[in-house]
């Protein structure tokens, strides 16, 4: 599918951002917040700007074909999408821009690329779509060299098992690309990470990533029927089985392992009738912890709604969902078998015995109107804002995490006080940190914070570290997870060294050493090799 290049600086494609309308919503926002009239924004670069350092390796002429050093792909792979790179690349620092770019086109062609990064003594590391907004394919500083792998040219569904309603995916494909290709065959993943437009399916596996549905089929585990990895030992195929006890699942291994052990190529996927029937629409609460409470209830009572998220009303207001003085829970359900009315009629029934109001009646199209909408785009259009806030020194960023439900009220207060505390610290005016809901089980769930303040150009990492710092030292001392669907990255590494058990790690550094012997997969993330 022939699409506009990616973005240097800001998501997703050249030609792509928030419209007039957009800005201006987000803008006046901030000014109110802030309490400023006006936010300057200081010129990001061009393409033209940019200046890198020559390359420290080169390919042996084996390789040449599938290698580049072309100023824009070394640029465009140097930084992953989280507020650091934005506010690294707005600064033009590049100074640690990747040597080579590789794409290769066969598992050949991966194999050989390792071969030479390890003989060279250069990290390889896999790119996926490059979304990550924890570091998790940002170049290590210490490395003697780098290599990124892009496995864009990787990107066909190879084999489609109907009956069993699976396909054979190559890792490189993106997002919409995978579900055209699904589409004619009435089938779907149904995987849908905020992210989806611009990354791959072997970086949502190896990210662990969340997706589309709030219960039952949220992470990518749930999806995944059997991997076809090359490392620097050699490549392995874990064998396709709806189930098995057959010891610790190989496929466990790979799922979630950042690019440190080797790359994913393949995947067998389960797959889901594209879904004809569905029901939802917006419930309003008085107030965040009771509409906490009706979900939990909803949770177990074994419904499985595909969304269930909730709002603290100032989320709703930031998003235009509401004015600010009600929480927001979005409820929908869909199925490609039976009408969900008595699903639909059940769980605004319990939103009611928590004082939930619907919105719209919960049927037809209630899931694409009102609030349930107007929070919708907002959620796709959310990660063009970075563009629009870095330059107006705006630290705006993102934090989510999991707790069990008998925890989670306490541990909202004590991470939101940490959070807003910092805030003022590294600012020295007050910001704004708000919550919602993006996944939930039946034992508790995924808060997901959003933190605002007004920072300073010139000191803007600084002032992020220190809220960083704040925020997730809360979450660790909460007894939360330091990722929840964000992955690790070089970011999350302390917190994650934390929440890790000790004898885990040392059986991961041997699993690195037993399938990475020289270290070259991706270094520093994870763990060290």
């Amino acid at each position: 599918m022939a699409l506009p290049r990616l973005k240097i600086f800001g998501w997703g494609r050249e030609g792509e951002g928030l419209t007039p309308a957009e800005e201006a919503f987000a803008l006046d926002i901030h000014r109110a917040r802030f309490g400023v009239s006006d936010l300057p924004a200081i010129p990001t670069p061009t393409l033209a700007d940019i200046r890198l350092r020559a390359p420290r390796i080169a390919p042996p002429a084996s390789l040449a074909r599938i290698c580049t050093t072309d100023v824009y792909e070394r640029a465009q792979h140097a930084h992953s999408k989280g507020f650091t790179d934005s506010v690294r690349v707005l600064a033009n620092d590049f100074s640690n821009a990747p040597d080579i770019i590789a794409y290769p086109e066969t598992e050949p062609d991966i194999a050989a690329v390792m071969d030479w990064a390890g003989s060279a003594g250069a990290a390889l590391i896999p790119f996926g779509g490059g979304s990550s907004v924890c570091g998790g394919v940002t170049p290590p500083r210490d490395a003697k060299a780098v290599v990124t792998l892009d496995l864009a040219k990787l990107d066909k569904v190879l084999e489609i098992d109907r009956s069993s309603r699976a396909a054979r995916i190559q890792a490189g494909v993106f997002g919409p690309h995978l579900e055209h290709q699904l589409r004619p065959h009435g089938l779907t993943m149904r995987h849908y990470p905020q992210s989806f437009e611009c990354s791959t399916l072997g970086g949502w596996i190896a990210t662990r990533s969340g997706g589309h549905y709030a219960t039952l089929y949220t992470h990518i585990d749930d999806f995944v029927e059997s991997l076809r990895i090359v490392t620097p030992a050699g490549t392995l195929e874990t064998r396709r089985l709806p189930g098995s006890g057959a010891g610790p699942s190989p496929d466990r291994m790979f799922i979630g392992s950042e690019g440190i052990l080797g790359v994913i190529t393949e995947a067998w996927m389960r797959l889901q009738d594209r879904p004809t029937f569905r029901a939802g629409g917006a419930v309003r609460f008085t107030d965040f912890f009771t509409a906490a409470r009706a979900l939990r209830v909803m949770s177990q009572a074994g419904l499985y709604p595909s969304n269930c998220r909730i709002l603290d009303p100032q989320e709703a207001y930031n998003t235009g969902a509401a004015d600010g003085s009600v929480a927001i829970m979005v409820l929908a359900f869909e199925s490609a078998d039976h009408p969900l009315d008595a699903w639909m009629a059940r769980a605004l029934e319990i939103c009611g015995d928590f004082g939930g109001k619907p919105e719209a009646p919960g049927g037809g199209d209630a899931h694409r109107e009102g609030a349930a909408e107007q929070w919708r785009n907002a959620f796709i259009r959310m990660p063009f804002a970075r563009e629009l806030m870095t330059p107006r020194a705006i630290l705006s960023d993102t934090f989510e995490t999991a707790i069990t439900w008998d925890r989670f009220e306490t541990f909202h207060d004590s991470v939101k006080s940490a959070t807003d505390n910092a805030i003022l610290q590294a600012t020295g005016r007050p910001g704004q940190v708000t919550c919602r809901f993006t996944h939930v089980y039946p034992d508790g769930p995924a808060p997901y914070f959003s933190f605002h303040g007004l920072g300073r150009h010139g000191a803007l990492l600084e002032q992020w570290d220190t809220i960083k710092k704040a925020a997730s030292d809360a979450v660790i001392d909460g007894g939360g997870t330091i990722t929840h669907h964000h992955a690790v990255g070089r970011e999350h590494r302390p917190w994650y060294d934390r929440q890790r058990p000790d004898l885990f790690a040392t059986a991961l550094k041997a699993a690195k050493k037993a399938l990475d012997p020289h270290g070259v997969m991706n270094p520093g993330v994870l763990i060290d090799p």
